[in-house]
């Protein structure tokens, strides 16, 4: 198979992350997320091996599900303390000339007027190497601390989701012309008024009447990932992505996610091909495969189970405190993440997980597979899972930071290119060029390139006005 394989690495500014206790191992750094060498050094190393781009995690809430209460969360360190993540990104940027950055947004909790003009910012400081993770969040604590009486309902989230982009996509793409800049000198004129344009948006959610505040950057909108795996989720990234984050636990889900949003973005008219699927991988790394095993093994005696439960608890919405360690799980409906409480059923079939194996499960790496072996092992079972699901590429979480990036970089990553899967130079050109666009900007039949005509649109009201 020569099929090229993808990789973005998956942090967020935080400790632990998907792998609850293991800030406790000695080699582990990730309690240095606060010191802007941990993300240098990150993002130079991923350079390195070539990597799409550094897939940077949030949450705006904190995990208090199980036991009522956030004391475990803040025991275990699990996603919290979190810091903002925007921030990171333009130092990294000016010491790469590569790599691209995923931000994890929601909009439940950011008016699409400011929040456009902070992601237009980013991409100008980065020359167009930022991507939008699209999320509408799921923390119950999030929409309580931000003023609102409780999370929106799942489905009219999605509602919100869709005229939130409507007015990016007005603000990004309609409200200035290509050749609205033009800093004439001489005549003393830095934008031609004309060619900039109110976007005159009135909704059910959202009135923005103005023009958007900044200029053209290089992509205008970002790189749209999106990651939810609802069936409403899947039909809103058919739409929408451009990217994909998904974190089966198996080839069968993977392979069936993979498909329905590839049918969806078909019924709407766009190439299922150009939407790139990441699937979230553990990968645990040795020049053997008994190398690998102690490592694991190792790594293994720091997992928090009671952490585990805690992230368990918030993606689900279900206090699992409730339970004893061997009871086993039945499906319930959550407002929170829906298909979190699918995933562990859909392992296999005919097994009947425990509380205390699905904290087992998730204490390295999350809800993602993780695959322990040497470099050669690791490679074969990325090319089947390519092979048998049709995933474009992983997102590498970490057990332990940066050990596990530095892992797969100096050993999965010359392995992968030797097999020749891996690329061996960056694409040139901004984020979205450099995954396979065909320009910096989003092209039809997208729906972002439908509100490119607001200046003729604005001329003709000034008319009948």
């Amino acid at each position: 198979m020569t099929r090229e394989i993808r990789l973005n690495a998956f942090d967020m500014n935080c400790v632990g992350h998907q792998s609850p206790g293991l800030w406790r191992h000695p080699r582990d750094k990730s309690w240095t997320y606060k010191d802007l060498d941990y993300w240098v050094h990150l993002a130079k190393t991923l350079e390195r091996g070539k990597f799409d781009g550094l897939f940077i995690a949030d949450v705006l809430g904190v995990y208090d599900v199980l036991n009522g209460n956030v004391d475990a969360a803040l025991r275990h360190s699990a996603q919290v303390p979190v810091n903002d993540p925007l921030q990171l990104i333009p130092t990294m940027a000016y010491e790469t000339e590569h790599l691209g950055f995923g931000l994890t947004a929601s909009l439940s909790f950011e008016h699409p007027y400011t929040f456009a003009r902070r992601i237009s910012t980013l991409d100008h400081l980065t020359k167009g190497r930022v991507g939008w993770n699209i999320v509408t969040s799921y923390l119950n604590s999030g929409a309580l601390n931000i003023g609102q009486t409780g999370q929106t309902q799942h489905d009219d989230r999605y509602a919100l989701a869709e005229e939130y982009l409507e007015v990016c996509y007005k603000l990004w793409e309609g409200s200035w012309e290509d050749d609205a800049v033009i800093r004439d000198r001489e005549k003393g004129i830095f934008t031609r008024p004309e060619k900039v344009h109110p976007i005159r948006h009135s909704g059910t959610h959202f009135n923005v009447p103005g023009i958007h505040l900044s200029e053209p950057s290089p992509q205008r909108t970002p790189v749209l990932y999106q990651a939810g795996a609802s069936s409403r989720g899947k039909d809103f990234a058919g739409a929408h992505a451009e990217c994909i984050f998904v974190a089966a636990p198996s080839k069968a889900v993977l392979k069936r996610y993979v498909a329905n949003v590839r049918e969806a973005a078909e019924r709407v008219g766009r190439n299922p091909r150009e939407i790139l699927s990441f699937n979230l991988q553990t990968v645990i790394l040795g020049e053997t495969d008994a190398e690998a095993q102690r490592k694991f093994n190792e790594y293994r005696q720091y997992v928090s189970l009671e952490g585990a439960q805690t992230l368990i608890s918030g993606w689900t919405g279900i206090d699992f405190g409730q339970f004893s360690p061997d009871e086993v799980l039945r499906h319930r409906y959550t407002n929170a993440v829906q298909s979190a409480v699918e995933t562990f059923t859909t392992i296999d079939p005919d097994k009947e997980w425990t509380v205390r194996e699905m904290a087992d499960w998730v204490g390295i790496g999350g809800f993602g597979p993780v695959f322990v072996g040497s470099p050669q092992t690791v490679a074969d079972l990325m090319q089947e899972w390519i092979e048998d699901t049709d995933v474009d590429g992983f997102n590498l979480a970490y057990a332990v930071t940066p050990e596990s990036f530095e892992d797969a970089v100096d050993l999965l990553v010359p392995e992968l290119q030797k097999r020749g899967v891996y690329k061996t130079e960056y694409r040139t050109g901004t984020l979205r060029e450099k995954l396979g666009g065909s320009g910096p900007r989003l092209a039809a039949p997208h729906p972002a390139s439908g509100y490119r005509n607001l200046g003729e649109t604005t001329s003709a009201s000034r008319r009948v006005g």
